[in-house]
């Protein structure tokens, strides 16, 4: 069997650049890493699209989700050719769960409160309402410790997720059938780290790594501690 690929799924709030430390480490070692932009239009119809992605790679692939990311590839994950799952600071939801009723099970993070809410037009529609975070308040929420200079721009060019999202049931949960790993960062400001911890011990984790420190951001405060964890992964499925 080939090498699985590595597919990396960024957050909400974020792009694909969003994995640029652990993209080019992954790459320098000399792994396959597709990173793909999810449209954040709605959960259901970004983890059809990264199903289509990566049932049209030849071959395994190894899913990894950042945050909201995580929830997309429980759905996603369910592809035939999915050989594992991995989690950073991720929504492992169970089938017929939504992110709101995951989250709702523990108190508020300090980003519920700096939550931004704007209507954005659907051809033909009622208009929907994009969910964001103050511009002012990103940095210290998503990347505390981090450089000013770089959550600054994080700040001003994240990608507003569709409030819609986070009503949606997830119909599969690929942890169910697919093995799985997971990263805690234990000074996660974005997510309470509690949501991940019940989530990854719900789902019966092969492994679980907890980072002090760490903010949400946690692929550029480690990516050493999480390409050790995905290239874990790739050897017990590989």
């Amino acid at each position: 069997m080939s090498a699985p690929t590595i597919v990396l799924i960024h957050g909400a709030f974020a792009d694909a650049g969003s994995f640029t430390p652990v993209t080019r480490r992954l790459l320098d070692a000399g792994h396959t890493v597709r990173v793909p932009g999810l449209p954040n239009r709605s959960l259901l119809g970004d983890a059809e699209y990264i199903r289509s992605v990566v049932e049209n790679i030849d071959g395994p692939v190894l899913l990894v989700g950042h945050s909201y990311g995580g929830a997309v590839i429980t759905i996603a994950g369910a592809a035939d050719n999915v050989v594992g799952l991995v989690y950073l600071a991720g929504y492992a939801l169970d089938e017929g769960e939504n992110l709101n009723q995951l989250q709702g099970r523990f108190p508020d993070s300090p980003l519920a409160k700096a939550l931004v809410f704007t209507p954005f037009p659907i051809d033909g529609a009622e208009p929907g309402t994009d969910v964001s975070v103050n511009v002012d308040e990103f940095p210290d929420i998503f990347a505390r410790g981090l450089d000013p200079a770089v959550t600054q721009v994080f700040a001003v060019s994240q990608r507003p997720l569709a409030a819609i999202a986070f009503e949606q049931p997830a119909p599969v949960a690929a942890w169910k059938t697919k093995p799985a790993w997971g990263i805690v960062p234990a000074a996660d400001r974005t997510i309470n780290p509690d949501v991940e911890r019940f989530g990854y011990e719900r789902a019966k984790f092969r492994a679980v790594t907890e980072i002090d420190g760490a903010p949400h951001l946690v692929m550029h405060s480690n990516p050493d501690d999480v390409v050790k964890v995905i290239t874990t992964a790739l050897d017990e499925v590989g």
